[in-house]
């Protein structure tokens, strides 16, 4: 199960995932992506809202008893003010799909993972969970989030039979992620990454999640920070100029 695969991220996992032999359920709240991808790698699209109790308890009925692998990528970051210019709907939204969502999917599909007998969570955090900087707080504190309740979700299944991970790239340039966190502003999107030679892109990180539910049961990665060869740190990337 990959949620947020109706691209970036989401839809290269579940294709990697699928060249691994998973049959790949692929959730989202663009219908028509999902379908697209599911008739492509053989998987099966279900219709998701993370944020939605009733969506992801429809979600959790669509899996069935058993479920080897929960990836949960849905995500995103909105609006890049600074505290005090804050939007609170922006920060709100940002918790209830980094935290919120998170919580509710891996809630409702937990009794499905410990049937498998050897489960695996693998979270999609970020490194904006690890460090703050400015006019990121409302992401940051999200993606915090993220890495506690994962840190915390592994302590409550010490004994149990499931893997908890986390996942945290840095600078990944995809289609959506920073034209969506500038609200549509493809300049301000592209400058993100502008003199970046090699940024990490989506398959990147999708090689990264194969590789760790793939690994023998017994083998818990339990954080992996993922970054570009030219990011040094959040505020150190290096650029070629003119």
């Amino acid at each position: 199960m990959v949620t947020g695969a109706s691209s970036g991220i989401g839809a290269a996992t579940a294709r990697r995932l699928a060249e691994a032999g998973f049959h790949v359920f692929l959730a989202a709240r663009r219908v028509d992506r999902i379908e697209a991808l599911a008739s492509e790698i053989g998987g099966t699209a279900v219709a998701t809202d993370v944020t939605s109790t009733d969506s992801v308890a429809a979600l959790a009925a669509a899996v069935g008893p058993r479920l080897d692998v929960l990836v949960n990528n849905a995500g995103g970051a909105f609006g890049s003010s600074s505290v005090a210019e804050a939007e609170a709907e922006d920060w709100r939204q940002m918790y209830e799909v980094n935290v919120i969502g998170l919580m509710q999917v891996t809630r409702a599909l937990l009794p499905a993972l410990l049937a498998s007998g050897a489960g695996a969570i693998v979270n999609v955090g970020s490194t904006a969970g690890r460090i703050a900087y400015e006019g990121g707080a409302g992401y940051t504190a999200a993606k915090h989030g993220t890495q506690v309740v994962t840190e915390t979700l592994r302590l409550e299944l010490w004994d149990q039979p499931v893997r908890v991970m986390e996942i945290a790239p840095g600078m990944v340039k995809t289609d959506e992620f920073a034209l969506v966190r500038f609200g549509g502003d493809a300049d301000k999107a592209a400058a993100v990454y502008q003199g970046v030679e090699e940024p990490l892109v989506a398959d990147d990180i999708a090689d990264a999640i194969a590789w760790m539910v793939t690994r023998p049961a017994h083998v818990n990665i339990d954080s992996l920070v993922i970054k570009p060869r030219a990011q040094a740190a959040q505020h150190k990337v290096h650029r070629v100029t003119d």
